[in-house]
């Protein structure tokens, strides 16, 4: 498990992540592919690095809390959330079909990351990333429809 967190970690780091968003993702995978594939791993074999999003949005990615990182393989989507803080916090990690149906979702007090989360037919999936130092006290409350593409 500690491999997979310094690739983690590493992948996160990478200077292609100095952006709020990272919008090309075939960046990080072609300066650091080592990393980027056994993060990947984590969601299985043939995952592929779609987009990370250092969290809360708007922080200096050096400052970041915590990283959704979303992959995909064909038609499915995976997503998991990198605990950044180095200590067991409250994380949450979810992903839906389109409408809010069939659920995937990931919670508990984590060190390392919660997830992975899967999604079928991953078009415009709505994503929700939590962490905080309890369900009731979040630093973090992310939503969004945007992580992967739609269309």
């Amino acid at each position: 498990m500690s491999r997979l967190r310094t690739a983690v970690r590493a992948a996160a780091s990478v200077s292609v992540l100095t952006a709020a968003v990272l919008t090309a993702p075939q960046a990080v995978a072609a300066e650091q592919p080592a990393p980027v594939a056994a993060a990947a791993n984590v969601c299985g074999t043939g995952y592929t690095l779609r987009k990370a999003i250092p969290l809360p949005l708007g922080t200096d990615p050096g400052e970041r809390l915590a990283t959704l990182f979303a992959y995909e393989n064909g038609g499915k989507g995976c997503v998991i959330l990198d605990n950044n803080v180095g200590r067991s916090r409250y994380m949450f990690v979810q992903v839906c079909k389109v409408g809010g149906t069939s659920c995937d979702k990931n919670s508990g007090n984590f060190s390392e990351y919660a997830g992975p989360v899967y999604v079928s037919g991953f078009a415009c999936a709505p994503v929700t990333a939590k962490m905080g130092t309890s369900s009731s006290s979040l630093y973090i409350d992310y939503k969004s429809d945007y992580v992967f593409p739609c269309g």
